[in-house]
C-alpha cells in the first residue's frame, strides 16, 4: 500500500453560482464515504479560501511567524484527501470520482517514504 495525495487548486474551481457549489457538496461527501467504506480514506477536506494564513520560516536559525503566505503565489490549496491504496491506478481512480463530483479537476503525487526511525 502506498499513500497518495489528491488535491486541488482554488484558482481550478472556477466560477459558478452559489446554488452550484451547493449541490457539489453532497457528491463529494458521497465519495469520502466510499473511501472510508472501502477502507483507503485517511483524510480529505476543503480549505477555507478567505481565511487566515500563516507561515513559518525557521530558515535562518530562528523560528519566524508571519501573518500570511510564505510566497505570493498565483495559485493556491483549495483542498486535498489522503489515501492509502495498492497502486498509482487506484489513487487515479479515486481522484477522478472526486473530480466528477466536485466539477474540477483534481492533481495526484506520491508521498515519499518515512525516514527509518520515525
Amino acid at each position: 500500500m502506498a499513500q497518495y495525495l489528491i488535491y486541488f487548486n482554488q484558482q481550478w474551481v472556477g466560477d459558478h453560482p452559489e446554488e452550484w457549489f451547493r449541490s457539489r457538496g453532497p457528491l463529494a461527501a458521497a465519495v469520502v464515504e466510499d473511501m472510508k467504506d472501502a477502507g483507503v480514506w485517511i483524510f480529505a477536506g476543503g480549505l477555507v479560501e478567505d481565511g487566515p494564513v500563516s507561515s513559518a520560516d525557521a530558515t535562518s536559525g530562528e523560528v519566524l511567524v508571519t501573518d500570511g503566505p510564505y510566497a505570493e503565489t498565483k495559485e493556491v490549496l483549495g483542498g486535498l484527501a489522503i489515501v492509502d491504496v495498492p497502486d498509482r491506478a487506484s489513487a487515479e481512480a479515486w481522484a477522478g470520482r472526486l473530480a466528477e463530483a466536485c466539477g474540477w479537476p483534481q492533481e495526484v503525487r506520491l508521498f515519499g517514504s518515512m525516514p527509518e526511525d520515525a
